[in-house]
């Protein structure tokens, strides 16, 4: 039997499937996160579970009242009774990764027992999760491991208390050994898999597999226009982690100079971390806690519709060498929904995306910050213009393409 999968109606990209005397192989993804929110992993996820060789099953933290068990979108998803650390604590943060990777580790090996595995795929952050598959790499079971963040650069970056040279090198050694375990790597952009290379990780084992969302999330924005403003309102969003690192308080200052300037101005701010309190009170302190309005994490079934009529998508990491060797996830959700956006001058954000395409401010700089947003209202064809040119970025890394090289990424390792 066969099937055939074609790339965006690109021909030349056909995939032919060959089922492998119709026997179901059995995947199983672990990652220390919610799957309700994880956009990289659900997409993955349930396009392999697409297919007819394929079983996918997701190990992933508890985040419902639901049944730790159910079937979503054809993908299988266990929840593990523990719930994501939230916290400025290290020592916390170990524990509970730990804690995590031993649940996992006894999921595995049950899986193994019943002969439902044949790959493991664990998603970092960390990359020792890679250790709860131990037992079924050990019995010839293949392992991938997909860098979401390179974890010295994050954590280097987050906790500064400890970024001392013996953390540095503890965390090269946990890198390095992780890597060698498994059979491929995938990573999210061309620069973080070329700091890989440059720390001695094989190129031979690197696959990219960029963050781009999956057309039919956004299926329901198909022209890709922005509606002219309406006049009442000028709308600022942000999603996903609240925390300082990703520099949520500085488009707090930039709406608090703004105010006067720009009437209607409205920030969005969906998600939730670290420091959500800590920008509550920056808001009322600044005397705009009528403007900034925080929503709690949406699912990613819902966020399509939660953005949509946003006038701005605004970015603002702060300038670090984790940041540097990021492409945000959430830009590129913007991007595609055709909301046009903002962002620092960051290495990996300016290697895909020129001037025409985004509006630039200087990192950690809240005048440039604020400079940019009033630009942005003020000049609403520059703005659409450069949400219409920000979208070519898709001809070259659509999820279309990027979903061949993961299946035959998997078809490689498993021979089907």
């Amino acid at each position: 039997m066969h099937f055939l999968i074609w790339s965006g109606g690109n021909e030349s990209k056909a995939l032919k499937i060959k089922m492998d005397g119709g026997k179901k192989r059995n995947i199983c993804m672990i990652v220390y996160t919610n799957y309700s929110v994880d956009a990289r992993v659900q997409r993955e996820a349930e396009t392999l579970a697409a297919l007819p060789q394929y079983t996918v099953s997701v190990i992933t933290l508890k985040e419902s009242t639901l049944a730790e068990r159910r079937m979503i979108r054809g993908v299988i998803v266990q929840e593990m009774n523990l719930t994501k650390y939230q916290g400025r604590s290290a020592s916390r943060y170990l524990q509970s990764y730990l804690k995590f990777t031993l649940l996992a580790f006894l999921k595995c090996n049950r899986l193994l027992v019943g002969r439902s595995l044949d790959i493991v795929h664990v998603h970092n952050m960390p990359n020792f999760i890679v250790f709860s598959a131990i037992i079924p790499l050990l019995f010839g079971k293949k392992l991938i491991l997909d860098i979401h963040d390179t974890v010295i650069e994050t954590y280097l970056t987050k906790f500064k208390g400890f970024a001392s040279g013996i953390l540095y090198w503890i965390m090269r050694l946990e890198e390095f050994v992780c890597c060698a375990m498994v059979d491929r790597i995938i990573c999210v952009n061309h620069l973080q898999r070329d700091a890989l290379i440059n720390r001695g990780i094989p190129e031979r084992k690197i696959t990219i597999s960029m963050n781009v969302p999956d057309p039919k999330w956004c299926s329901r924005r198909s022209n890709g226009d922005r509606k002219p403003q309406n006049g009442k309102t000028f709308d600022l969003v942000y999603h996903g982690t609240l925390a300082k690192r990703l520099g949520i308080d500085l488009t707090i200052e930039a709406v608090a100079r703004l105010s006067g300037k720009i009437p209607g101005l409205q920030y969005h701010v969906i998600g939730s971390g670290d420091d959500t309190q800590g920008f509550m009170e920056l808001s009322r302190k600044l005397g705009v806690n009528d403007k900034v309005h925080f929503v709690k994490s949406v699912p990613l079934d819902d966020l399509a519709s939660r953005l949509d009529g946003m006038d701005l998508g605004v970015i603002t990491n702060r300038a670090n060498i984790a940041s540097d060797l990021m492409l945000p996830v959430k830009m590129l959700e913007y991007i595609a929904l055709g909301i046009p956006v903002i962002a620092p001058r960051l290495r990996t954000i300016e290697y895909y995306f020129t001037d025409d395409m985004v509006g630039y401010f200087e990192p950690d700089d809240v005048d440039s910050l604020a400079t940019v947003i009033w630009e942005s209202f003020t000049n609403e064809t520059l703005r659409l213009k450069r949400a219409r040119n920000a979208k070519y970025f898709f001809n070259k890394y659509s999820w279309e393409q990027r979903k061949v090289d993961l299946i035959n990424l998997y078809k490689s390792l498993l021979g089907n």
